[in-house]
């Protein structure tokens, strides 16, 4: 808006300068070329009756008879012949002709003038060359006798005063009107520039029903028509990619519910296979331990999609309860049979207690101590600690493998993202760190890997020890 002001203004004023400068330079130009027009006329009217060669009274008596040819008297004028110069007035040493103006007549035989400022006045100095008559073959032949002539300006000066009056009263409304009307445009302009950078605002937070309001036919209502198709158009692709989305999830929940049923059989008949194995061939035996293998990976990668599937669907859901931190960990190493290949730097009992999902807290340490003992290398070395404040418990699983690669880093918790160049081939789903990552941001807390500078992996966790009590169990 500040840039439309200042153009209307500056265009406003080039225009009243300009202007000033034509009628200035129309003012002038009458002025010279009547009195060059005088000049010349009185000029032809005397000089024949001069003497030639002129004498200084004969000069005199010119110089006289043409100033005495205007009747207002302003004139003065100055006769010069070789080294004879006389003027109208005598004694008037005639500073107004300037060399340069001397050398001009010299060389020319057209009629030359130049404005010459003394001070406050301006005066108009105009010199020529007085010639014979035009002889047969049409030349006139310079006598030597010169005439200047000097004028004030003072009319026009005048004139000129009272036309940069007349144009500063005319140039300040004008001023004051363009930059209102450039107002008012760029009004017109930016308001639905303003509008359109609102929406696209709101586009990009995700609202994706904002529309335009089109008015006039003009090319900022084509635009925003052509923002309105083009939002539409892009509301209509995000609504099916969700629909596409979320059809996938609801198969892939439906496919692991029912895979659960036949699986549960599944189990069953190889643990009693498992049993037997010890009676069976070896052959039958080794494909016999497979089998139960596969089907208690089937088992749990069917349990990992089904998690996945309820995070999805929102319909995951925390059981909160103050425990003991510390103890809560002992109690996932023992069940899982780690506690001889895990260390261990565990505060005191009742140390770090905080309100957490027990089964939750039970699964994320699981997958990050599973993970450590699968791809690190012992020692793998579980530790727990306040962060100072009691505010937050800081969970770290360090070990001595040969770390994450840097452009593995930022995927490890990706679903079913596996780095197998690196770290040990995975026997997992791709899943566990997701449902860590998941678990851990539903309590409120952050997750993240790295790698040690003494080398192996280090993943932390910080989990919020305060939460709200009027919402013991939040949904998430």
């Amino acid at each position: 808006m500040i840039a439309f002001a200042l153009v209307a203004a500056v265009t406003a004023a080039t225009t009243g300068a300009l202007t000033f400068r034509e009628a200035r330079t129309g003012v002038l130009q009458q002025s010279q070329d009547t009195v060059i027009k005088l000049l010349r006329t009185h000029v032809d009217r005397l000089a024949p009756d001069l003497a030639f060669p002129p004498r200084e009274p004969g000069l005199r008596q010119l110089a006289t008879d043409v100033a005495a040819a205007e009747p207002a008297g302003t004139w003065r004028v100055l006769v010069v012949y070789g080294g004879l110069r006389a003027t109208s007035d005598p004694d008037d040493p005639f500073e107004e002709v300037t060399p340069a103006l001397r050398r001009a007549v010299d060389s020319s035989r057209a009629t030359v003038f130049q404005r010459v400022s003394t001070g406050e006045h301006t005066s108009l100095v105009v010199g020529m060359s007085v010639t014979f008559a035009a002889t047969g073959t049409g030349f006139a032949a310079a006598s030597g006798i010169q005439v200047f002539l000097s004028v004030p300006q003072r009319t026009e000066a005048a004139y000129v005063d009272e036309l940069v009056t007349a144009v500063e009263r005319a140039t300040v409304p004008a001023l004051g009107l363009a930059v209102l009307l450039a107002l008012l445009a760029a009004r017109g302009v930016l308001r639905p520039v303003r509008a359109l950078r609102r929406a696209t605002r709101s586009i990009a937070e995700g609202r994706l029903d904002t529309r335009l309001a089109v008015d006039g036919s003009d090319e900022l209502a084509d635009l925003s028509h052509t923002f309105n198709e083009t939002a539409a158009a892009l509301e209509e692709s995000v609504a099916e990619l969700r629909g596409m989305e979320a059809r996938a999830r609801r198969f892939a929940a439906d496919v692991s519910h029912e895979l659960r049923t036949p699986l549960a059989a599944m189990s069953a008949v190889t643990d009693v296979l498992d049993e037997d194995a010890d009676r069976l061939d070896p052959d039958t035996a080794t494909a016999v331990r497979l089998i139960s293998e596969e089907t208690v990976k089937l088992a749990r990668l069917v349990d990992d999609l089904m998690e996945i599937s309820r995070f999805d669907a929102g319909a995951a859901v925390l059981h909160l309860d103050e425990i003991d931190l510390a103890e809560s960990l002992r109690s996932t190493l023992a069940a899982r049979a780690w506690t001889d290949r895990v260390d261990t730097d565990l505060p005191p009992p009742d140390t770090v207690r905080g309100r957490v999902d027990p089964r939750r807290l039970d699964v994320v340490v699981a997958n990050l101590v599973g993970n450590a003992l699968r791809h690190g290398a012992r020692p793998v070395l579980l530790r727990l600690y306040g962060d100072g404040t009691q505010d937050r418990a800081v969970i770290e699983v360090l070990d001595s493998g040969p770390g994450i690669p840097a452009d593995v880093l930022p995927h490890v918790f990706e679903r079913f993202y596996k780095s197998d160049a690196a770290r040990t081939r995975t026997e997992g789903s791709g899943l566990g760190l997701a449902i860590t990552a998941e678990n851990v941001r539903m309590h409120g807390g952050t997750v993240r890997a790295a790698d040690r500078p003494e080398g192996g992996a280090v993943f932390t966790v910080e989990l919020p020890l305060r939460r709200d009590e009027s919402d013991p169990e939040s949904v998430r």
